[in-house]
């Protein structure tokens, strides 16, 4: 009796530990964190799953800087397993902050090497996906009916002949806002705040978001505005109907690469890599521009018929070092505050 009831209990014990072993029918789930921009054609995350049986579930974290705020605040309690969408802007306080660990895809190559980072500034845990030229942009069709020379470079903008004719996106609120103040810290060194009140005494004004300063200030085919200068993207031109209706100032850009990476704490690092390889892969690249508007930045990557005939990239972009633009990000955007908002 005893015998039996010792037996009864170890194959008790086998069933009982065979449940808790036995390897579970659920695929893994991957939180992919990206900023708001951020859009691919359906089916093509579902192509990364057929081929590797992960999930992916999209969360949105704001725009860039939103993005990496939320992630520094959650560090201790990540939000996901993969982020996409930190820029050259705000790269380096995510590395410096820990939010990150150390990977850079294998796939990429000498021809993709100068959007890497440098080391110390992201570039030992950022991946680069797409980049793209924050510029002025410009509708022909107003200032051909208006029978004024378009500008062309950031001085003209502060010529009087221009006033009222510039919406921008405000540096506090807006990644492309950012990154026009980054061209004109770039142009102007410590005489950027002079230009800046150049600009608002030519009845600049201020939007809060991209889409705000495009489709309701611009006045481009496919927008309601009467401003017919907007800072956006090299790339915009191209997905205007028609196409090449508006254009570039090439002398106003301002070069903004946007990266993907692992999330520092995630329980599944050897997928969260897999996923920073495929949205490096060509299958997410090619559609990288029809969805996101900007370039991809795999060389195999291919562009559609209108981008190589429309699509403009500027050959002297303004630049800034990430850790310079770390080390005076908050104190340049207060001191732009205090000049260009009531």
């Amino acid at each position: 009796m005893q015998r039996n009831l010792f037996l009864a209990a170890i194959a008790a014990s086998a069933v009982l530990l065979a449940g808790c072993t036995a390897p579970s029918d659920e695929p893994t789930t991957l939180v992919l964190v990206t900023h708001d921009s951020f859009a691919l054609s359906e089916g093509t995350l579902e192509q990364f799953t057929d081929e590797t049986g992960i999930a992916v579930d999209v969360q949105s974290g704001g725009d860039a800087g939103e993005l990496v705020n939320k992630l520094v605040l959650t560090k201790d309690s990540p939000l996901g397993d993969v982020v996409f969408g930190i820029d050259n802007t705000f790269a380096s306080r995510a590395a410096a902050n820990g939010v990150l660990e150390e990977y850079v895809s294998g796939d990429v190559t000498e021809a993709e090497a100068a959007y890497l980072l440098p080391d110390g500034s992201g570039g030992e845990y950022l991946t680069p996906i797409d980049s793209g030229d924050v510029c002025v942009n410009v509708d022909h069709e107003w200032f051909a009916e208006a029978g004024i020379p378009e500008p062309a470079t950031l001085d003209d903008l502060i010529d009087p002949a221009y006033e009222g004719l510039l919406v921008v996106e405000a540096a506090n609120s807006s990644s492309p806002g950012l990154a026009f103040l980054l061209a004109t810290i770039a142009a102007y060194g410590d005489g950027w705040p002079d230009y800046w009140s150049a600009l608002v005494d030519n009845d600049l004004k201020v939007a809060a978001s991209w889409s705000d300063a495009y489709y309701v200030d611009f006045s481009g085919p496919s927008s309601e505005g009467d401003r017919p200068l907007v800072v956006s993207y090299a790339s915009s031109p191209p997905v205007e109907v028609p196409p090449g209706s508006t254009g570039v100032l090439l002398d106003t850009c301002f070069r903004q690469t946007e990266y993907a990476g692992v999330i520092a704490g995630t329980e599944h690092p050897a997928e969260a890599r897999q996923l920073v390889d495929f949205l490096f892969s060509t299958v997410v690249q090619n559609d990288i521009p029809e969805n996101m508007y900007v370039f991809p930045v795999n060389s195999q990557a291919e562009l559609p018929e209108t981008w190589a005939e429309y699509a403009e990239i500027a050959t002297n972009p303004f630049e800034i070092d990430p850790a310079e633009i770390d080390a005076n990000r908050e104190r340049w955007i207060d001191e732009w505050a205090a000049i260009a908002t009531p």
